[in-house]
C-alpha cells in the first residue's frame, strides 16, 4: 500500500495555471539592430514591417511536459511512502534473575525422579528450573551460579533455550563447596543495574546457611528492596543438618521479607515443583507488545523522473533546432 506523507503539497497543483490566469505578463524590452537595407529584405521575404512585440509560444508538446513535470515535482513534495505489512515484536517487561546454589551440599541424593528412584538434589533443580525456564516466554532470563563464590552463568536474555543448555551444563561444586548466598544477592543487585525495565525479580534457590559472603544476604536483601527488586526465596535441603549442610530457613524468610517477595520450602521433588507453579502464578509472564508497519520512501522516483523527462525534452528541442537551422 502506497501513502501520501504530506498530501497538503498537491493543493499547490493548480498554481501555475493561476499564475497564467491571473500574473501580469512578462515583457522586457531589448535594443533593435538597425539595417539600411531592411526594407529590400521585408520585401522579398513578403511580409510587411510594423512595430509591435514579439511572444514566445510552446507547442502543446512542450506543455504537455511542463504539466507533467509540475506533478511529478509535487508528488516528490507530497513524500509518498511504500507502508508494508504489519510486523509485531514481543519485548520482554521483566528481568528475572534465577540464582541456583550449586555448594557441595546440592550432591545429595535425597530427591527422587520421575520414576520413584534417588535423585540427586541438584538434578531435581535442573529438571524442575528447566521447565520453569521454558515457560517464561515473554521475560529476559539471567542465571547465577554460587558456592564458594557467584558467577554469572548467563546474563539477560530473551533466549531461553540458551539459559536451559547453560543450566544443564552446570555442575555441582564449580563455584567452590561453600554457600556464599549475600555474594549472590549482591552480584544480582549489579546486573539488574544494566537494566531498563521496571519489573525485576529475583528468586534465589539454597540448600545451606551462608558462611562466606563479603555481603550479608540481609543487607543484600534491603539495598534490593531499596532498588525496586522483588526477591523470592526457596529453600531445599535439611534444615535439622548440620554445619554448612543446615539450611536456614530464617534467614531466607527474612530475605524475601524484606525485598516485598515470599518464602518456600521444597523437602522433596513434587513440593519443589509446586513451588515453581505458585511462583510462576505470583509472577505471571509479561510482554509488552509493539506493532509497526516498515514504511519506505519513493519521493526519489518521481523527481528522478521529472529530471529525466526535462533532460530528454531540451535535448529534443536543440536537435530540432539544428534541424531547422539547417533548412
Amino acid at each position: 500500500m502506497i501513502e501520501l506523507a504530506f498530501p497538503i503539497a498537491l493543493l499547490l497543483l493548480p498554481a501555475p495555471a493561476l499564475v497564467w490566469w491571473f500574473a501580469p505578463p512578462y515583457r522586457q524590452n531589448v535594443p533593435a539592430l538597425r539595417s539600411p537595407f531592411f526594407r529590400d529584405v521585408v520585401a522579398r521575404t513578403g511580409g510587411k514591417a510594423r512595430s509591435g512585440s514579439i511572444t514566445a509560444t510552446r507547442s502543446p508538446a512542450q506543455m504537455s511536459v511542463a504539466i507533467l513535470v509540475w506533478c511529478l515535482v509535487l508528488l516528490s513534495l507530497a513524500q509518498p511512502v511504500r507502508v508494508g505489512d504489519p510486523i509485531t515484536v514481543t519485548k520482554a517487561a521483566r528481568d528475572l534473575v534465577l540464582a541456583i546454589d550449586i555448594s557441595g551440599s546440592m550432591d545429595d541424593r535425597d530427591f527422587t525422579d520421575p520414576s520413584g528412584a534417588p535423585e540427586q538434589r541438584f538434578d531435581a533443580v535442573k529438571r524442575i528450573v528447566g521447565e520453569f525456564v521454558k515457560r517464561r516466554d515473554g521475560d529476559r532470563i539471567a542465571l547465577i551460579v554460587f558456592g564458594t563464590r557467584a558467577y554469572v552463568q548467563v546474563p539477560f536474555t530473551e533466549d531461553l533455550a540458551t539459559v536451559q543448555a547453560m543450566l544443564q551444563e552446570t555442575e555441582v561444586g564449580m563455584a567452590g563447596p561453600h554457600t556464599s548466598l549475600g555474594d549472590a544477592m549482591g552480584l544480582a543487585i549489579r546486573l539488574f543495574e544494566t537494566s531498563d525495565l521496571d519489573e525485576r525479580v529475583l528468586i534465589v534457590l539454597s540448600d545451606g546457611a551462608d558462611t562466606g559472603s563479603r555481603m550479608s544476604p540481609a543487607n543484600a536483601a534491603a539495598i534490593a528492596a531499596e532498588r525496586g527488586v522483588e526477591i523470592h526465596t526457596i529453600g531445599v535441603g535439611r534444615p535439622d543438618g548440620s554445619g554448612e549442610n543446615r539450611l536456614d530457613l530464617k534467614a531466607l524468610e527474612e530475605i524475601a521479607e524484606a525485598a516485598n517477595g515470599q518464602f518456600y520450602f521444597a523437602e522433596d521433588t513434587d513440593s519443589l515443583s509446586e513451588v515453581y507453579a505458585r511462583i510462576d502464578a505470583i509472577a505471571p509472564r509479561t510482554a509488552e507488545i509493539i506493532s509497526h508497519r516498515p514504511r519506505e520512501a519513493l519521493g526519489h522516483w518521481p523527481l528522478a523522473m521529472a529530471g529525466v523527462l526535462v533532460l530528454l525534452t531540451l535535448a529534443l528541442l536543440q536537435v530540432l533546432s539544428r534541424h531547422r537551422l539547417q533548412q
